[in-house]
């Protein structure tokens, strides 16, 4: 249960998720490499190439991060105000956003200090802080459509995308070590972890009462897959179905449960979660 008593805080703890989110997004423009050193593409012996593994989103995918890191200013700069330093949702969240912040700029450096592995124990981490996160926001609902599309939008895209990129990174850890799907075709084993990945987004859907925004993001990674698939040095029409399909179902069962949801909601019209 999350407490929702009103509260007043000081300005430490919220400062610090500022901080977090201007170290994040100062992070992960220095280690890009927009102004010199190793692009992200190029760390890590170039695993995390969109021509590396089969489950590589094309690199045109990764331009939702702006979108991201830019919500994230926006919710460090947001929940600095009076209003948000009394809301019971926004004292809950606070801890988590700080550590989500702070292992997206940890898991930059640590591909670009080469430790491929070590990434993908960080981004995994940051996967569940994330589902945390969604679990919190469905169970406090926000207080108006600003709210939702800062605080709930920000961090839903943030989980969505997450997650498809949890799946790019596990699948370049297990093709740095030589992985090879057991002697299966590569498409047959790569239909399987998209078709993994798609019932993952099905159940964010279910849990969350159809929320578009993980969604959305989870879709655009899977169709950049798509894409990818189509037209780079890993061609596969097999591949690129499975993952076309699996964006179909994750934007599909979004739709279905937001519908649900809303024919369940309360005299105030707020689209209820499942218990």
């Amino acid at each position: 249960m999350v407490d929702t008593t009103p509260r007043t805080i000081g300005l430490a703890i919220p400062l610090l998720v500022l901080a977090s989110g201007i170290i994040a997004t100062v992070g992960a423009f220095l280690g890009s490499g927009v102004l010199g050193g190793t692009p992200i593409a190029e760390a890590a012996g170039g695993w995390l190439n969109e021509d590396s593994t089969p489950l590589a989103p094309a690199s045109a995918a990764f331009r939702i991060w702006s979108v991201i890191y830019l919500g994230l200013l926006a919710y460090s700069v947001w929940q600095l105000l009076p209003a948000q330093r009394r809301s019971a949702r926004h004292h809950a969240l606070r801890p988590w956003a700080v550590a989500s912040m702070l292992l997206n700029a940890a898991w930059i450096w640590v591909v670009q200090l080469g430790w491929l592995v070590l990434s993908l124990v960080v981004i995994a981490v940051l996967l569940a802080v994330l589902g945390r996160i969604l679990s919190l926001l469905v169970h406090t609902g926000a207080t108006g459509w600003t709210e939702s599309l800062i605080t709930d939008g920000t961090f839903g895209l943030y989980l969505g995308w997450v997650t498809i990129a949890t799946v790019a990174n596990a699948s370049a850890v297990l093709g740095a070590a030589g992985f090879d799907g057991f002697g299966l075709p590569i498409a047959g084993v790569a239909s399987v972890v998209l078709a993994v990945a798609a019932l993952i987004g099905v159940a964010m859907a279910w849990r969350s009462g159809g929320r578009i925004a993980p969604a959305l993001a989870l879709s655009w990674g899977l169709a950049w897959i798509m894409m990818g698939r189509l037209d780079s040095g890993l061609e596969s029409t097999g591949t690129a179905v499975a993952a076309g399909i699996a964006a179909a179902v994750v934007l599909g069962a979004a739709v279905v449960f937001r519908w649900v949801a809303t024919r369940r909601a309360g005299p105030e019209g707020i689209p209820v979660a499942p218990d």
